[in-house]
């Protein structure tokens, strides 16, 4: 290294970054106009607890790379995947004394961002410039959420999964969507296109039957409540209840990212779908589903072979469709919608998710509701 060199890597020093600190914080801007928001004061699932073991892993979150460790407690720990002495990624690093040390010169921090230790550095190591921003990060109900506004203290709660340890017979799967989160959301809580997307799965064609649903949104959800529905003809319905019954029918969107699709058909068959979806990047979506079923007639260990796959099936059907879509908005530049009532919870969960984006949230209990017709 010549003496330029030198003066170049001394301009470049952290008394005098080249880059704001924020401008590395913030999440990129998509190219293609699309209904992307960022809700970084909320909680989002980043991993299964069973993923994060005794070394690093990498995740990315609203398109920022950060990094997942246990401290010495057992606690996770998630900050932004970059070391602040030489840019190398913290993930490649290893967990030293419940602390992240980084591969490159073995600078060390706690889950809080802290630089706690420099190898052969004679003073005190913890200096503001030399920290790791940090997301605050919660282990619950089997999942490590991470908070998506760095260097924060929360101001909301992890969503709680509903049925677990009440006696149902659960699943967990993750699976991902290359489409933006807002798209994923409406196709999860979206009656009409599963008419002909996953016809003889769940539905069939219409059949001239005329429901309503009632919909009713607040400050952090919206309900759809589908009033005179039959069962669905297709094959996991008449699994689920072979002697048909009474439907009751509920979607809910919450904020910021929780599908809920919950059917009850008949007294004591019960079928409860919670999807916590991840907004990795704009146009990448992971979505931890956890699926809840209770059936008289069949002890849930015998179902689950058999429904476990066809409820595969009609993700894969939604996903190859999403991912066509996503192809095609940016094709064309961007979004152009056409919409009608029957696109029943779509503008509510993007109302709701603008809000939200803006920190305009309300906390109280402003209510609008309407009802929608449509045939199934």
């Amino acid at each position: 290294m010549g003496p330029d060199d030198r003066d170049v890597l001394a301009e470049a020093s952290e008394s005098a970054p080249l880059v704001p600190a924020e401008a590395l914080l913030a999440p990129p801007r998509a190219k293609v106009r699309a209904s992307v928001a960022r809700m970084l004061g909320h909680w989002f699932v980043v991993a299964a607890s069973n993923e994060l073991g005794d070394r690093p892993i990498a995740r990315t979150l609203l398109g920022v790379p950060i990094v997942l460790f246990r401290d010495g407690e057992g606690k996770p720990g998630a900050l932004l995947d970059r070391c602040p002495h030489r840019n190398v990624p913290l993930s490649i690093g290893e967990v030293v004394e419940g602390q992240l040390q980084c591969s490159y010169h073995g600078w060390r921090f706690d889950r809080g961002g802290t630089c706690k230790f420099v190898p052969s550095l004679l003073g005190d190591a913890t200096a503001k410039a030399r920290n790791a921003p940090s997301y605050a990060a919660r282990e619950q109900d089997g999942f490590v959420w991470v908070y998506g506004a760095p260097n924060e203290a929360p101001k909301t709660e992890p969503y709680r999964f509903p049925q677990l340890g009440k006696g149902y017979t659960t699943v967990r799967r993750r699976v991902e969507s290359e489409s933006t989160m807002h798209a994923a959301l409406e196709n999860a809580l979206d009656v009409p296109h599963t008419q002909y997307l996953h016809s003889g799965l769940f539905r069939s064609k219409p059949r001239g039957i005329q429901i309503e649903a009632r919909v009713t949104r607040t400050h952090d959800r919206v309900v759809a409540e589908y009033v005179g529905e039959p069962r669905p003809t297709g094959l996991v319905a008449r699994i689920l209840s072979p002697s048909g019954g009474e439907v009751t029918h509920f979607d809910r969107f919450i904020l910021p990212s929780i599908a809920e699709v919950e059917y009850r058909i008949g007294t004591e068959n019960h079928f409860y779908v919670s999807a916590a979806m991840t907004p990795v990047t704009d146009f990448l979506t992971h979505i931890y589903a956890v699926v809840s079923f209770k059936v008289r007639l069949f002890p849930g260990w015998l179902l689950k072979p058999f429904l476990m796959p066809l409820g595969l099936k009609v993700f894969a059907q939604d996903a190859a469709l999403l991912k066509l879509q996503t192809e095609n908005i940016k094709r064309f530049g961007g979004e152009q919608y056409a919409s009608t009532e029957i696109d029943v919870l779509g503008r509510h969960i993007w109302r709701l998710m603008r809000q939200a984006e803006r920190g305009s949230v309300s906390t109280g209990e402003n209510v609008h509701e309407e009802t929608v017709k449509l045939l199934v």
